[in-house]
């Protein structure tokens, strides 16, 4: 901590990380304990981030991310959705097909940034706000691949169909974005993605995730 930084507000913030790590929350013990403080201080802590929902406890007494962060996270996308799309527009108009930025929500798969191209003749539609599961679709799978470690190369992933009848799509994942996890992808009619589409979006998704760092 420096002079210029507050202890309290870095504790807080630390209370929510941790807590963000869990799917089945942390006791004021374990709070206590991982922080480094008395056990009052952890309920002064959580106390306050409940005032502002951002915190919740259990009945057992387990203390978990508050809904209070889901309106912050909405704020969220519109500033990683203007970092993506100048590398979006490049990806879209050299493919000559739809290029997107999409975000993992719960288990979900959610397009927070569309782009067309200028200049052919038809194209997929695909529009922000569009979910789908994780685990369909070239988007999800490499968020999903990126998760479970098993990134490797080519580093991109590809699907046929999966998600609308004719439509092919390629996707690479973000990666070393802290706190997003996330993939860049094109979407086209076509029975195959062409070989030169999977380095090109894998490019892609390097250029998005240096704006996000």
């Amino acid at each position: 901590m420096t002079a210029e930084t507050s202890q309290t507000l870095d504790r807080g913030l630390r209370v929510l990380k941790l807590l963000a790590d869990t799917d089945h929350g942390l006791t004021v013990t374990e709070l206590s304990t991982k922080l480094g403080v008395n056990r009052t201080v952890v309920y002064r802590l959580l106390a306050t981030l409940e005032q502002h929902a951002l915190v919740r406890r259990d009945l057992g007494g387990r203390a978990r991310v508050g809904l209070g962060v889901l309106s912050l996270g909405r704020q969220v996308h519109p500033l990683v959705r203007e970092a993506a799309l100048p590398a979006l527009r490049s990806l879209a108009e050299d493919i000559g097909a739809t290029a997107h930025l999409t975000l993992a929500d719960g288990t979900e798969a959610l397009a927070v940034a569309v782009v067309e191209p200028t200049w052919t003749d038809y194209h997929v539609a695909y529009r922000t706000g569009f979910r789908h599961p994780l685990d369909r679709g070239a988007a999800g799978k490499a968020i999903l691949a990126a998760r479970q470690g098993l990134v490797d190369d080519p580093g991109f992933t590809l699907t046929h169909g999966e998600l609308e009848a004719g439509a092919s799509g390629a996707a690479a994942p973000l990666l070393g974005v802290t706190g997003i996890e996330g993939s860049v992808g094109v979407v086209m009619l076509s029975d195959s993605v062409p070989e030169r589409v999977g380095p090109r979006v894998l490019d892609a998704a390097r250029e998005v995730a240096d704006a996000l760092r």
